[in-house]
């Protein structure tokens, strides 16, 4: 995580008014208590209303006020479009995530900007094979958590096996979705489509191996 992001994290943090300690937030944030300290020192010193001290906790001792947004007409005809497209991917968290995103930013610009006023002249329609309802999903879960999971697939030339993957990486292709994962199976990497998986759950929890990550599979395809 860069230190811009974890600055902002921290400032979250503040919002709800209560006490912060540094111990919770080095472990939320993967890092050392030491970083911490030195990253709400460098708040303070920008004039972040912080209070506390170290081994106790600290807190808001007033309101915080970020600049306002400062996208030109291109970033933001680039952000709707961006979320036009998210909107329609067969994915209802990022649906809703994409939808909650707009309406923070609509909210910190002027009503003339505000809303998809910058596609006037732009339609987006997904063409594709979608998955199964939740599929989409239920992959990008299971790559998070590193769940392998247990799938029942079709083949393009019809033959149906079962098969336990370790799930590494969602692809779209524009008219697909694809998983790149490791097959138990086949013990290698395989690509798989996820409109093809007629059963998918959950078999275990895996950890990430040397030569089984998808940094080794893009070694394999950089190889080719």
């Amino acid at each position: 995580m860069r230190r811009t992001d974890r600055l902002f994290e921290i400032i979250q943090a503040f919002r709800g008014g209560k006490l912060v300690r540094g111990k919770a937030l080095a472990e939320k944030l993967g890092v050392s208590l030491r970083t911490i300290y030195r990253d709400i020192d460098t708040l303070t010193a920008s004039g972040l209303p912080i209070k506390g001290e170290r081994g106790v906790g600290y807190m808001l001792d007033g309101p915080i006020f970020l600049p306002p947004l400062a996208l030109d007409k291109g970033e933001l005809e680039a952000l709707h479009l961006g979320m036009e497209m998210v909107a329609q991917l067969p994915d209802k968290a990022l649906n809703e995530n994409a939808a909650r995103l707009l309406d923070k930013v609509n909210a910190g610009l002027p009503r003339h900007l505000s809303g998809p006023v910058h596609l006037q002249n732009m339609s987006i329609y997904l063409k594709s094979h979608p998955p199964a309802p939740e599929r989409l999903s239920q992959v990008r879960r299971a790559i998070a958590a590193h769940h392998s999971l247990d799938i029942t697939y079709t083949a393009l030339n019809g033959a149906i096996s079962q098969r336990v993957i370790r799930p590494l990486q969602a692809e779209y292709w524009g008219k697909v979705w694809t998983c790149t994962a490791w097959c138990e199976l086949r013990d290698d990497f395989r690509s798989f489509r996820l409109d093809r998986m007629r059963g998918c759950q959950k078999a275990g929890v895996f950890e990430p191996e040397d030569g089984k990550r998808y940094r080794d599979f893009l070694k394999t395809v950089d190889a080719v």
